[in-house]
């Protein structure tokens, strides 16, 4: 059975090693994928670009965690017993230090973490009474406002989607208009220009 880490060096850069670890698993496949799509240049420097948004990814919950932690236990000390505010005020101030900064990989995680607080307040107003329990499954009103409004917003208001929504979003509805071959499948079916004779 695995035992608490008493000495705070060690346990900080188990933290960071961990985190950093975590961070790989789960930017590294997705911005490869997304890179290759999407993105115009040479091999090397989609491969610097993939480096870079691990790296960043990585290095930010490596940060959010030391801080959340060191924050929560700071306070625990300072008031003598663990407290739900706590955990709030840790986060909002660790949220505003590491991912306060509005750049591509911190509207991902911001914009991932939104969608299910939305889902998990939703649930929590209706365990607590505040929200009467649904008669009908809302699940699929739900899908239908979700498709309505982002196709809409896609084809008349496009600027307002982060990047690479966008990406997908032109690659499915408006690059999937044009038809060249099988490779179509396989590759990246953009138009393709003739070179001037």
């Amino acid at each position: 059975m695995p035992t608490a880490i008493k000495p705070k060096w060690r346990r900080s850069t188990l933290i960071h090693i961990f985190n950093d670890s975590y961070g790989a698993k789960i930017r590294a496949p997705h911005a490869l994928v997304m890179t290759f799509l999407f993105r115009s240049g040479s091999l090397k420097d989609k491969l610097r670009a993939i480096v870079k948004a691990t790296y960043q990814h990585s290095r930010n919950l490596a940060y959010f965690v030391f801080t959340y932690k060191g924050l929560q236990a700071l306070q625990e000390r300072i008031q003598g017993k663990s407290l739900p505010s706590q955990s709030f005020f840790a986060a909002c101030l660790g949220g505003w230090l590491v991912f306060g900064e509005n750049n591509n990989i911190n509207s991902q995680i911001n914009m991932y973490l939104l969608s299910r607080i939305l889902f998990a307040l939703s649930r929590l107003a209706v365990e607590k009474g505040i929200v009467p329990q649904p008669k009908r499954d809302p699940f699929p009103l739900f899908a239908t406002l979700v498709w309505g409004i982002v196709l809409w917003l896609f084809e008349y208001h496009p600027h307002t989607l982060q990047p690479s929504l966008q990406s997908s979003m032109n690659y499915l509805y408006h690059d999937s208009n044009v038809w060249h071959d099988i490779s179509d499948f396989l590759v990246y079916n953009k138009p393709r220009t003739v070179a001037p004779k």
